[in-house]
């Protein structure tokens, strides 16, 4: 059985004798998290959020020890290296895992939600409350936390602005998941690259346009080398969230796992007032630096839509041939979205209540 990474980095370097007399004197448990992005924007501020409740909650029984930047691992590395040991817990983006992490991916599909809170809300109650992804995590030996979202996909680019589907066409593109598919098939040249390397790509040309979430943008200061960006409003790339090591859940109390799971819970609301909060945020520096920003026209919209309809059959068939029925997940997760979509139109956002 693994045990968190701040025990395993004691048992390495520390004589069993001395070893032993730490644990008698302190009873903290610090658990490692890798995480690929800066330490910068609404995520990394979710995520200290996420670690400071953890501690509070706890009464510093836990406590959550955030690696920032890709320090333990890379982004298309996470899965393997949570599930390995590498870090006890850590961000993972599904899009990056289109077999492992195919039951999580269904957050990534273009199915006309833009809504941030609204997606988080549904995925995160999906993720909870369903033994068949439970199980699947649990091949992998992880074990669902809890979720961010990128918010809604936009496109920023270098040059000529996106101002109809017919745009898209030619144009050097880096894009993910089924938003770039549908990129690639509306006629964009699609270059393999992370966000994280976006910056350099528009900079030097080797990329025109890069699929983008608005904070993200300013988080990694891309409006720095961009002309103009579109607001798209077609959906978001919700697949990205906490998971942890198995072993080292499974070693914790009850009491400790359910810091964890309330906290991770909790991140819905809190990243859902953050991420609002650095969107409108990001336009407004956008337009401060001179970038053009505009809005698809809904006609333009609707054909994104309409070509994003394919993947989300493939997304189902793609389940169903892994022995999860991906009918009856989308049907779950469609009604999840309806009814947190009612909760906001009725109440509003918790932020503002």
């Amino acid at each position: 059985m693994n045990t968190p990474f701040k025990s395993r980095l004691k048992s390495a370097l520390l004589p069993a004798a001395l070893m032993a007399f730490a644990g008698v004197a302190s009873a903290q448990t610090t658990l490692i998290h890798g995480e690929a992005g800066p330490n910068r924007g609404a995520r990394a501020a979710a995520l200290q959020w996420f670690a400071d409740t953890v501690g509070e909650t706890s009464g510093g029984d836990l406590k959550v020890d955030v690696q920032w930047g890709g320090a333990l691992f890379k982004a298309n590395a996470a899965v393997q290296s949570i599930g390995d040991g590498v870090a006890d817990l850590g961000t993972v983006i599904a899009v990056y895992y289109p077999q492992e992490m195919q039951s999580y991916g269904i957050a990534d599909l273009p199915l006309d939600n833009p809504d941030a809170w609204v997606g988080m809300r549904a995925t995160d109650e999906l993720m909870r409350s369903s033994p068949v992804i439970a199980e699947d995590l649990a091949k992998k030996n992880l074990v669902y936390i809890g979720t961010f979202t990128t918010s809604a996909v936009h496109i920023g680019c270098t040059g000529d602005a996106i101002r109809s589907v017919e745009d898209i066409k030619d144009r050097k593109i880096r894009g993910t998941g089924a938003y770039g598919k549908v990129f690639g098939e509306l006629g964009g040249n699609m270059v393999n690259m992370s966000i994280y390397k976006a910056y350099q790509g528009l900079d030097t040309g080797l990329l025109e346009c890069s699929q983008g979430y608005s904070y993200a943008v300013t988080a990694l200061k891309q409006q720095e080398v961009m002309d103009n960006y579109t607001l798209l409003n077609w959906g978001q790339v919700g697949g990205l969230g906490i998971l942890m090591n198995k072993d080292v859940f499974d070693s914790l109390s009850e009491d400790q796992q359910q810091v964890l799971l309330d906290a991770g819970r909790g991140m819905a609301d809190e990243f859902g007032r953050l991420i609002t909060t650095a969107n409108d945020a990001a336009i407004e520096t956008m337009k401060e630096k001179g970038i053009e920003v505009f809005t698809l026209p809904e006609e333009e919209r609707a054909k994104l839509v309409a070509a994003g309809t394919k993947h989300i059959d493939a997304w189902v068939e793609q389940m169903n041939a892994s022995g999860m029925d991906g009918a009856a997940l989308l049907e779950e997760y469609r009604g999840l979205i309806a009814k947190y979509t009612e909760e906001r139109d009725s109440k509003g956002y918790p932020w503002t209540r």
